[in-house]
């Protein structure tokens, strides 16, 4: 019996069309543990994230990146819980997420963590264009992370990110397989946006 295979499409259900980068994306395990990278493409991620919307334009994403095979990509991985690192090791790259909290005075960013926020959804976005999967992750040691990295006071590092592509057909592991294909689901509109006071659906 053949392995079912990774699924490339898996459209978000939604109640009107959303443009397709955003109703493709969703974030698989199975990924190519062959597959790279490449360097324009990982430019464009960041670049990306470069220009997402920041208070103030205070810029407060900062990220560390490292391509599979090389010493980085191998700090990162270390710092993963066990369950992720089982899959993430097939990863093209990964990217450790980091906000900057305090400027150069000392003082504390105002929305430094919503900044990393929107600047690593531009990178996830950015990621479908270039035909690239990504999976994000809180599942990581934010002190070891710290401590490997040598990172700065006013520093905190707060998401992983895997970037790939899926894995061939039968390539991956069946309860990678299995994970992917559960369905995707997200609460209704009338659960999540309100409208002339709370709890009254807007739509």
């Amino acid at each position: 019996m053949t392995d079912p295979a990774p699924q490339s499409d898996r459209h978000a259900a939604t109640s009107v069309p959303l443009h397709p980068l955003l109703a493709q994306r969703w974030s698989p395990r199975a990924l190519d543990p062959t597959a790279e990278v490449g360097e324009d493409q990982l430019r464009a991620l960041f670049e990306a994230a470069r220009w997402a919307p920041s208070w103030g334009n205070t810029q407060p994403a900062r990220f560390l990146v490292g391509r599979r095979g090389d010493a980085t990509f191998q700090c990162i991985h270390d710092t993963l819980v066990p369950g992720n690192q089982a899959w993430a090791a097939a990863s093209g790259a990964l990217v450790l997420g980091v906000a900057a909290t305090h400027d150069h005075a000392g003082d504390p960013l105002p929305y430094a963590e919503y900044g990393l926020a929107l600047a690593t959804q531009n990178l996830v976005v950015q990621a479908m264009a270039e035909g690239l999967f990504t999976h994000q992750m809180a599942g990581f040691d934010q002190e070891a992370a710290r401590k490997v990295f040598e990172l700065p006071e006013g520093f905190q590092p707060l998401v992983v990110v895997a970037v790939g592509t899926l894995a061939e057909p039968g390539a991956a592991p069946a309860e990678l397989v299995e994970r992917d294909a559960r369905p995707r689901s997200r609460k209704p509109l009338s659960e999540l946006v309100f409208g002339p006071g709370w709890g009254v659906p807007a739509f």
